[in-house]
């Protein structure tokens, strides 16, 4: 297969920057774009003498052209409650202008476009597990509404863009995802627990710990995303790992693998934090010949040395 010019957005983020080696990997020329608002260049730092790896500091909720590209993968945006609640203004507009403006640059060059959704966009589900046809359970004037509705937003430009402009659109949910390069302080369950554990600090469970979460550990996911480029469904396929977890579990399960013995604190639970989440992944296995390999412990076993050093 002949190499092939790829614009990716987030590149300096956690997803972003593992979904850049992945396609250089694959022998691809990847163009990376990145306002560093909640990216870090420490993500991209060893591909600077890489020849096929060009980055533009670029805000995309101002028009830009990166030149001609054959494949798109709009990953821009805060992610974890921490980034986006402080971001909120900054959030919507990513996912709204932004957004078109990256679909402009698809359909200019006649461009693949992936889109990275979210799990968000389910809610607190009253379906589960959550399976795509789900329309969502979303509180739209909440705290979470920012990224919750930004997600939405950009679903709807997306498929617009397909069914008026013929753009060769494919939608990812992501649901929860760990690995090296998670921001040690971004609020999320496992960057919590694992920082938390190795610098001796009480695990913090908001709520009882019953709630559920569904971990899947990065490499799977990018595979997973990768299948989906590459494929002809446009509605929107669910990548995540089913397994599903309480967070006391989850908790539990770091203290294993840290070797940690502090202690568990509970605190109030956030306003709209979902109660469970669990990705329905028949579609995927179904279309893609996709399923994540890699249990949680495992994950844990293969960040642990990231977070030790980020705990330092």
């Amino acid at each position: 297969m002949m190499s092939r010019n790829i614009l990716v957005t987030g590149a300096a983020g956690f997803l972003g920057s593992h979904l850049c080696d992945a396609l250089l990997a694959a022998g691809d020329s990847v163009i990376g774009v990145d306002n560093l608002s909640t990216g870090r260049l420490a993500n991209l730092s060893h591909l600077e003498r890489e020849s096929r790896f060009r980055f533009l500091e670029q805000d995309i909720t101002q028009p830009f052209d990166p030149g001609k590209v054959d494949l798109v993968f709009n990953f821009a945006s805060p992610a974890s409650p921490i980034d986006y609640t402080r971001l909120g203004p900054e959030t919507l507009l990513v996912g709204s202008a932004g957004t078109i403006n990256v679909l402009e640059v698809a359909r200019k060059y006649g461009a693949g476009f992936l889109h990275a959704s979210t799990s968000e966009c389910y809610g607190d589900p009253e379906v589960h597990p959550q399976v795509e046809t789900y329309w969502g359970h979303v509180n739209p004037i909440g705290l979470r509404s920012v990224y919750d509705e930004a997600k939405r937003f950009s679903e709807a430009a997306v498929m617009a863009y397909h069914r008026y402009y013929n753009v060769d659109t494919h939608l990812v949910r992501i649901f929860n995802t760990y690995g090296p390069r998670l921001q040690p302080n971004d609020g999320r369950v496992i960057s919590n627990f694992m920082m938390q554990a190795l610098q001796g600090k009480p695990l913090t469970i908001y709520g009882d710990g019953s709630q559920t979460r569904s971990f899947c550990y990065v490499s799977d996911l990018i595979e997973g995303i990768l299948r989906l480029s590459g494929s002809d469904e446009h509605l929107p396929v669910n990548i995540g790992n089913p397994d599903e977890w309480t967070i006391l579990e989850c908790a539990r399960e770091v203290l294993a693998v840290t070797g940690a013995g502090t202690e568990i604190i509970f605190k109030p639970l956030p306003q709209d934090d979902p109660t469970r989440r669990r990705p329905d992944i028949t579609k995927a296995k179904q279309l893609l010949g996709w399923e994540p390999k890699i249990k949680l412990r495992h994950g844990l076993e293969k960040s642990l040395e990231y977070f030790k050093a980020s705990a330092q």
